[in-house]
């Protein structure tokens, strides 16, 4: 037999015999290979006692989401990686998966082994905070949470406050949503770990507000009286939203408005502007009984009072 001819019966023998050798070794040698890279958390709590007091209390300290993570070695390396080598060496972050060392990619594929199977963060990798390296570890503190509430590292309102100053100043004006005092949170209405497509505001994305029943903005989840659906629809109301005539942080106006006259409000559009619509009237104007001179017609939602949504007249009279 020519050598070229046997090349292809040597590779079958030495493929047989790394077979045999495979199915010669004992069930539970890999599992222990990969075992004794770990040291367990008994081992973490001699150098951080810190964190080991009161880690029994965090839902972490179950976690064993490496894949090759031993039940019985769940807890700190679970997050952090085998620790053997961390504890020949003495400590230093370099042994270690220190999330204080990773780049906002990196901790965020660490949180996801777990946490991309819930719902609420299915849109976390297209939201605008992983966009701009806003990650897990800039909002939460697995081991020192000032915040009961989903391990936040301050109170809900203070950690938004940290990038949104602007919003921070909105909640002082006079008219507002009460977050500062308790009432409510940022997260009742946004989704900081991203959100679907709006329904609204022509498709738009939103600033990671949160859609509330049927797709609708989160206005309605406690604005219930204002969800319709009604027989005569705002078209202000149900393709621009709520933002049209409110501002929902805070304003120096009654009822969060943009503007300190009812009338602005509505003039906004109700201008005979554009030839859009059913009609191709565009947005109606007033009627010529309406002379904006006279003080009985500057308050439009005196006689417009169902102007969210009528089941009983298409100008939303009462």
């Amino acid at each position: 037999m020519s050598f070229p001819r046997a090349i292809p019966l040597i590779f079958s023998l030495l493929a047989v015999l790394s077979a045999c050798r495979l199915a010669a070794q004992p069930t539970g040698a890999k599992s222990a290979t990969a075992s004794d890279a770990y040291a367990g958390s008994n081992a973490c709590r001699t150098c951080h006692p810190n964190v080991a007091l009161q880690f029994f209390r965090n839902p972490h300290n179950k976690t064993g989401v490496l894949a090759n993570t031993p039940v019985d070695k769940a807890g700190c390396e679970g997050c952090h990686g085998p620790g053997k080598k961390h504890v020949d060496t003495k400590g230093g972050k370099d042994s270690i998966g220190a999330f204080s060392q990773m780049t906002p990619g990196q901790a965020l594929d660490a949180c996801l082994r777990c946490h991309s199977k819930d719902q609420n963060r299915a849109n976390i990798r297209l939201s605008n905070h992983t966009q701009a390296n806003v990650v897990c570890t800039s909002c939460h503190s697995i081991h020192q949470p000032e915040s009961n509430r989903s391990l936040l590292s301050k109170r809900q309102a203070d950690v938004c406050y940290g990038c949104h100053n602007d919003v921070r100043a909105q909640f002082s004006l006079p008219s507002k949503h009460r977050v500062n005092e308790g009432f409510m949170t940022c997260s009742d209405c946004h989704n900081p770990h991203g959100t679907n497509a709006a329904t609204w505001k022509m498709g738009r994305r939103p600033h990671l507000v949160d859609t509330g029943l049927n797709n609708e903005q989160a206005c309605m989840k406690c604005h219930v009286d204002k969800r319709g659906p009604f027989l005569y629809e705002h078209a202000a109301v149900r393709v621009d939203g709520c933002e049209s005539c409110h501002s929902p942080h805070g304003s120096v106006n009654a009822r969060l408005l943009k503007r300190p006259v009812i009338l602005t409000v509505c003039l906004e559009c109700h201008n005979g502007a554009g030839s859009f619509g059913r009609q191709a009237d565009g947005v109606t104007t007033q009627s010529a009984s309406h002379n904006m001179a006279d003080p009985r017609y500057r308050n439009c939602t005196t006689c417009h009072v169902r102007i969210h949504g009528s089941n009983a007249d298409r100008t939303f009279l009462r």
